[in-house]
């Protein structure tokens, strides 16, 4: 399942892609949010338990049809909310008189469709997500260190799913305990110190952390790989040594430089600088 941020108009929707039924899956109410133009999340949400207690007692079926995920709430933590796929968010338009009913409904094929051409063209996923970087200012150094990150990432990603490591709670351990022996920090503690909530981290990572990152990353999947390592338990020894081998490699750097390769920038500050000046 892959977590993503679509904006129509000013408002934020909340979506995931289900690889196994490639389908998407959008957040109701902030759909209804839209629909409504209504940006007090609260009364968005209201408005939804309204509607959703009206459509059960006519026995919708697009109250049966909704599922939970969890997705990054305002506070920054991952909740539990209704979510629907696109055939169910339709007949949610249908349900709330809106002016803005044909232009999401444009919108959500426009995005779904999108989907659908980068699973058929991944160059297509790898191009606009360069263009994104761009827009906001990122380098290509920068642009470039990122996407051979996010390779290395995706290689070790897919060794822990083909061995018994489960998506979501135990990809996230595994996460964190290369992330803190590389860098002394768990990835809250990370997060922190760049002032970030819901951002994603490695946006916001300089070019030296996104390069020991990898490299951590790296090593992590080469030793799991020689162990054959299998299931959360085995797979904690080689993220451990993996970050650890980053870790000297980081205080090496630091040695040389007197520089921590760790930082609190990020590229919100930067940008509110530009703004500045």
């Amino acid at each position: 399942m892959k977590n993503s941020l679509a904006i129509f108009e000013k408002f934020k929707i909340r979506r995931h892609f289900n690889e196994e039924s490639q389908k998407w899956f959008f957040s109701v109410v902030d759909v209804v949010a839209a629909l409504t133009e209504q940006h007090d999340f609260l009364k968005a949400r209201t408005y939804w338990k309204v509607l959703k207690h009206r459509l059960s007692q006519e026995g919708s079926e697009l109250v049966t049809n909704c599922n939970q995920l969890k997705m990054v709430a305002e506070d920054g933590k991952m909740r539990a909310t209704d979510v629907a796929d696109l055939e169910s968010i339709f007949r949610l338009i249908q349900s709330i008189p809106s002016p803005k009913a044909e232009p999401i409904k444009m919108w959500l094929a426009k995005t779904g469709n999108e989907r659908i051409q980068e699973i058929s063209d991944p160059e297509q996923s790898l191009n606009r997500a360069r263009q994104n970087w761009q827009k906001h200012g990122r380098s290509e150094k920068w642009i470039q260190q990122r996407m051979m990150g996010q390779e290395t990432r995706n290689k070790l990603t897919d060794y822990w799913q083909n061995n018994e490591v489960k998506q979501g709670d135990e990809f996230a351990i595994l996460t964190n305990i290369i992330h803190q022996e590389w860098s002394g920090l768990n990835v809250a503690e990370h997060k922190n110190i760049k002032g970030l909530k819901s951002q994603n981290l490695r946006d916001h990572m300089s070019e030296a952390e996104l390069i020991f990152t990898a490299l951590a990353e790296l090593s992590t999947r080469q030793i799991a790989e020689n162990l054959g390592a299998k299931g959360l338990e085995e797979n904690k020894i080689p993220a451990k040594k993996g970050g650890q081998i980053s870790r000297d490699a980081r205080k090496a750097l630091e040695k040389k430089t007197g520089k921590n390769v760790v930082s609190g920038e990020n590229f919100l500050v930067r940008k509110s600088k530009q703004k500045l000046n």
